[in-house]
């Protein structure tokens, strides 16, 4: 067994306990849509965030061939999917949360939640940096650099327009850097 087959295991796990959250917080808003008071931002950052976990499991295939690992790169590496699934904790109430205004929840958990995006935008460039000792692409830099500033925009603001705005524009960009930077498995 190789390293990275090794590592993985425990990468795989947190992003699968992410998929989880998600897709139990999907369900049971679901369950309870008769009593839940949809906000359209929440659904499309949680949509947002499956993509992201998919595409985050997808490109670390592509640390496949790193072969010597040390603790403090593959401590680099295990943050990513530990903030993604923090992230998936608070974009929408779980299946144990007696919330049912996701609105309401959306606003409580904002400040949070916008700030691990921010955090999660940094140890993504900081894995490359420590991992293969540069900074990413100039058009993968480029695409961090739009993810955060409206991370940032949507951080500070507490109007609904910027909000759906911001996680409209989340979704599309993350369509757009999938296809620029991911199509092809490394």
């Amino acid at each position: 067994m190789h390293a990275f087959e090794y590592l993985s295991v425990l990468l795989s796990i947190i992003l699968g306990l992410g998929f989880t959250q998600l897709l139990s917080a999907f369900a049971r808003w679901l369950e309870l849509r008769h009593e839940t008071r949809p906000y359209l931002p929440a659904a499309l950052w949680a949509v947002f965030l499956l993509i992201v976990l998919v595409q985050t499991w997808w490109s670390m295939f592509g640390m496949r061939n790193q072969q010597d690992w040390s603790f403090l790169q593959f401590c680099v590496v295990l943050v990513q999917p530990t903030l993604l699934f923090l992230l998936t904790a608070l974009v929408l109430p779980g299946p144990q949360s007696a919330e049912r205004d996701l609105k309401e929840f959306y606003f409580r958990h904002r400040t949070w939640f916008f700030g691990l995006l921010i955090a999660l935008l940094v140890v993504s460039i900081s894995k490359d940096l420590i991992l293969a000792g540069h900074l990413p692409a100039t058009s993968n830099l480029i695409f961090h650099g739009i993810f955060f500033t409206g991370s940032a925009v949507a951080l500070t603001s507490r109007r609904n327009s910027v909000q759906l705005m911001m996680a409209i524009l989340a979704l599309v960009g993350l369509l757009v850097y999938i296809a620029a930077l991911f199509a092809e498995l490394a």
